[in-house]
């Protein structure tokens, strides 16, 4: 039971960033009939936007401090971050130690900007040519953004910790009943499946009860008959893009202290989160999220020792196996609409 408890909760981790990402790719899709292979390139921008806070808030002030010294014997220099220097060092420690969530401000006008300038500036040309050409695209942009985070980043994984407040684990044994000390689950990976509901409530919210959010929908529905009403609704489209990109975007930032950045995280996660998509249904936006943490859990039971123990490697392999049957029984996905990449 507690083995099972655990690995539950390794899949809701995992399922709240494929769903967040998924949530994005079919926001995209369901407006503009993009398949966006860049997709995965956003989460790994907004896990950057938190190494850069980082660097920045990390920039010091040297300064001789002729009471120490170093191994020769020399006075010894001490580095002062500037914002210490400018708020005090218990406000600017507290700012530094708060950097990943901090930056989640950093990068929301980050990726919208982002977002729109991919979509006014290459993918609108795509709109009505083939899938093909639109996949194609979309990945060479990938793998150009992820060359440039390389280069300007460097190969290696930079560290982005998390605050010092929810460092350590929770112990789910003594609270519900359970032996203490026996399911133990860090604190920040909760956080995450916290901060991913929120935010997939309020993608929902936005497009169920805003008057925006009404006329994406009835445009991602007719376009051209909301057109006829007046209503720009290529600009709005185009906002929603940023919109997706922004979702990817705060992902990948809170994702920073779980698995450390790297130039390749967006390729990790991009297939996986297709797969998603497609088992979800193309155009479903509750099918994406309820995909997503589906195969997180899934994918969680199939790491378990017992299991691999007996079929090794089908935690490599399970998210493609449920695909395979879930689009053999039902092609749409499970909550697929009809009509959507039918043609």
């Amino acid at each position: 039971m507690e083995a099972i408890i655990l690995q539950f909760l390794n899949g809701l981790d995992k399922g709240s960033a494929y769903a967040l990402i998924a949530l994005g790719l079919t926001l995209i899709f369901g407006t503009l009939g993009v398949v966006n292979f860049a997709h995965g390139a956003l989460f790994m921008i907004g896990a950057f936007c938190a190494v850069t806070l980082q660097k920045i808030l990390s920039l010091s002030k040297v300064t001789i401090d002729p009471t120490k010294t170093d191994f020769l014997g020399n006075p010894a220099k001490v580095k002062t971050p500037y914002v210490q220097e400018w708020f005090g060092p218990d406000v600017g420690a507290f700012i530094i130690d708060w950097s990943v969530p901090l930056a989640l401000i950093l990068a929301v006008p980050v990726m919208i900007a982002v977002g729109v300038a991919m979509e006014r500036g290459l993918i609108k040309h795509f709109y009505k040519r083939p899938h093909a050409d639109q996949i194609l695209v979309t990945f060479g942009l990938a793998i150009v953004l992820q060359e440039l985070i390389k280069y300007f980043f460097g190969a290696n994984p930079i560290q982005t910790p998390m605050p010092e407040a929810f460092k350590g684990s929770f112990d789910f044994g003594a609270a519900v009943g359970i032996d203490p000390n026996v399911i133990i689950y860090p604190y920040w990976r909760l956080i995450y499946f916290a901060f991913a509901m929120v935010v997939i409530g309020a993608v929902f919210a936005f497009l169920q009860f805003t008057t925006f959010g009404m006329v994406v929908r009835a445009g991602m529905a007719d376009r051209e008959t909301v057109g006829i009403l007046g209503i720009d609704i290529d600009k709005r489209f185009t906002m929603m893009f940023g919109l997706a990109a922004a979702v990817a975007g705060l992902a990948g930032v809170m994702y920073g202290p779980i698995n450390a950045p790297n130039y390749h995280m967006g390729m990790d996660f991009l297939v996986l989160s297709f797969v998603v998509v497609v088992v979800g249904g193309m155009g479903s936006l509750p099918g994406a999220v309820l995909a997503g943490f589906l195969l997180g859990v899934l994918e969680s039971f199939a790491s378990m020792e017992a299991v691999l123990n007996t079929l090794p490697g089908l935690n490599q392999i399970i998210i493609y196996l449920v695909a395979i049957i879930v689009l053999l029984t039902r092609p749409r996905g499970l909550l697929g609409r009809k009509g959507v990449m039918e043609d």
